[in-house]
């Protein structure tokens, strides 16, 4: 299958970040007026770069300015690829550094180091620069990263370049694109005529023109109206990919970079959550208990509070720490996110690191905390599947795989041998727990159906399952039905489901009043009155009338002749039985008569009921019993 790749440019402000990109794709990425104005990249600038039967590769070019960090970070979480842009006539600078720090702390794993504006300089000062870069770039991601040289305007080295960044990303491995659809969302606009477009890389998953789309945290429900790749039309975009996307039903002032579009429910909403930090180095400023941080995650940019459990402060800490933060506002993460950390003043980089767990509690101060967010942090195999199983409810053992980075070797025999674990679907994996939890839901759900209508049968499948579809995939929903349903948890009357001693039946407090109209009924004999005086007459509720006529007739206690006469169903049965008794195969309207004794206004509603059930058939003037 195709693949997709995005690649960040970073570096210094003014060392020809934009100027390369558009050497390498032919593409400028300062599109804002003030950008041309300035010279200076205020957004983030997107190209496509490379495209084969293979791969397709698109680029971000990151602002450099100190000014501009959000937006750099915004950017580089969702690359796999960064290129660092170091100019030959100035060396290493300080935001070089400080997107290195942050390079770093975002776990990015690939790079490739360009020294630009070669032709500005004389070959001797090339290998100073090469040397000073060398120093700065140990105990970095880019310590072993190749470089090379370039000049953009005069494109020396820009085609090698190139070579190089599609070789590198040919032998890496592609994001997951099986799992739930999940793009955290850096650019937000309007198309006159188009309406709301929403802009980002795809972080996992894929995604079809018409699907059906959720912005979290905010809980906006839209779809995906239009798919663009790079300005062409798309049909599908898949992880790895920068895709704008036109969404129905919702206004540009509804959404706002940092939000999230996911295709399931299944992705955690937290405010709270548990984290692996490292200190970026050389701090300016100790970091105490509870400070205030800016948490950068993904695209979002939150205020919060770092919590720690085994000191009141750090500063120039080399090991890692295990911590809690606190934000402000709910985000959409799930484990092993990375984020960056920044105080919002004077403003710095304090560290960053990954999520261990979403679902952050309130813990006491102290080792054991540790221990437990250590623990949490290593997590045994079992551990791991079991978290990556309760996240999305059920997996494949190839999504098992890929989630828990286990192999099968390792997989399997817990799979086979942990009771925790439930193999159903011939494909898929689920919790126990899972199970459980969601067979106590449907319990719960028909105990409160039937109490709220105690008159129906039950609840229809489809009716039951609908409202936890957005909680539950809707094939172990089912599986899980049917289960119960074998068990004899639940049982099943036709198209209804029900508890298993529930029984249909009239509420308790206007059994008394029907059970005096079904004896006044059956006391009238054939020549019944309209139905609704009856219930006038037992003092029930006009809204009440509708639902226990209809359970009524339902259980077979009455038998509707028309819309307005009924009979008591042992009459009904009584008539049937005498007539066909004293007739022979077939019969006509005066022979029905005579036998019943009944004016018109009951017999020929009476037959025409016999025909509409198919107890007889009408032939001209006479009716023939149909043999059953």
């Amino acid at each position: 299958m195709k693949r997709f790749f995005t690649i960040g440019m970073a570096g210094h402000i003014d060392h020809g970040k934009t100027t390369l990109t558009k050497a390498l794709t032919n593409v400028d990425t300062d599109r804002l007026k003030e950008e041309k104005e300035r010279q200076i990249s205020i957004e983030l600038g997107f190209a496509p770069l490379y495209e084969d039967e293979e791969i397709q590769i698109s680029v971000v070019d990151v602002p450099g300015h100190e000014r501009f960090i959000r937006q750099m970070i915004a950017g580089v979480a969702g690359i796999d690829l960064v290129v660092l842009v170091v100019a030959a006539d100035e060396g290493v600078m300080p935001q070089t550094r400080e997107h290195l720090h942050i390079l770093g702390l975002l776990g990015v794993q690939n790079g490739i180091v360009a020294i630009t504006k070669i032709d500005r300089v004389e070959e001797e000062f090339i290998d100073l620069v090469k040397d000073d870069i060398f120093e700065e770039l140990k105990g970095t991601v880019f310590e072993q990263s190749p470089y090379m040289l370039v000049d953009s305007l005069s494109l020396r080295g820009i085609d090698d370049l190139k070579n190089m960044i599609t070789d590198t990303l040919k032998l890496l491995e592609t994001r997951d694109i099986r799992g739930a659809f999940r793009l955290p969302i850096d650019q937000v606009f309007t198309i006159k005529g188009q309406g709301t477009v929403v802009r980002g890389t795809v972080y996992e998953g894929s995604i079809e023109e018409g699907q059906a789309l959720m912005v979290m945290p905010k809980g906006l429900e839209t779809r995906a109206r239009q798919l663009q790749v790079h300005h062409q039309d798309a049909g599908h975009a898949y992880a790895g990919q920068r895709v704008a996307i036109n969404l129905s039903g919702i206004s540009k002032e509804d959404i706002e970079r940092g939000d999230v579009l996911v295709s399931s429910e299944h992705f955690i909403i937290t405010r709270t959550i548990d984290v692996s930090i490292k200190v970026a180095g050389d701090l300016d400023y100790i970091v105490k208990q509870r400070m205030p941080i800016k948490c950068h995650i993904g695209t979002a940019e939150v205020m919060g509070r770092i919590v720690f459990f085994d000191r009141n402060e750090m500063k120039d800490e080399n090991s890692e720490i295990l911590c809690q933060i606190r934000l402000d506002e709910e985000i959409v993460t799930k484990r092993g996110d990375r984020f960056i950390l920044r105080r919002p003043s004077p403003q710095e980089t304090i560290g960053g690191g990954w999520v261990i767990d979403p679902r952050g509690e309130k813990y006491r101060f102290g080792q054991k905390t540790i221990e437990e967010l250590a623990k949490k942090k290593e997590g045994s195999p079992k551990e791991r599947m079991m978290a990556a199983i309760s996240e999305v409810k059920s997996l494949t053992l190839t999504e098992l795989i890929t989630r828990t980075s286990l192999d099968e070797s390792e997989l399997m025999p817990i799979l086979s041998e942990a009771e925790e674990f439930l193999f159903y679907n011939g494909k898929e994996y689920t919790l126990s727990s899972i199970r459980d939890f969601i067979e106590e839901d449907i319990y719960d759900r028909m105990k409160d159906f039937h109490h709220d209508h105690p008159m129906k049968p039950g609840e229809s499948k489809a009716a039951l399952l609908q409202p936890m579809q957005k909680m539950y995939p809707k094939q172990l929903l089912e599986y899980v039905l049917e289960q119960a349903i074998e068990s004899s948890l639940f049982c099943k009357r036709g198209q209804y489901i029900h508890l298993r001693n529930f029984k249909p039946h009239i509420p308790s407090n206007w059994e008394k009043r029907t059970d005096g109209l079904l004896e006044q009924l059956k006391s009238d004999g054939f020549k019944v009155k309209y139905i609704s005086d009856y219930f006038t007459k037992a003092g029930i509720p006009k809204q009440l009338v509708p639902d226990i006529m209809r359970f009524l007739v339902e259980e077979l206690v009455i038998a509707p002749l028309d819309d307005q006469y009924y009979w008591h169903c042992a009459h009904f049965r009584h008539a049937v039985e005498e007539l066909k008794r004293r007739t022979g195969p077939e019969f006509e309207v005066g022979d029905a008569k005579e036998v019943l004794d009944l004016s018109r206004k009951y017999m020929i509603p009476f037959l025409e009921r016999l025909d509409a059930m198919g107890i007889t058939k009408r032939i001209e003037n006479k009716r023939i019993w149909i043999e059953k």
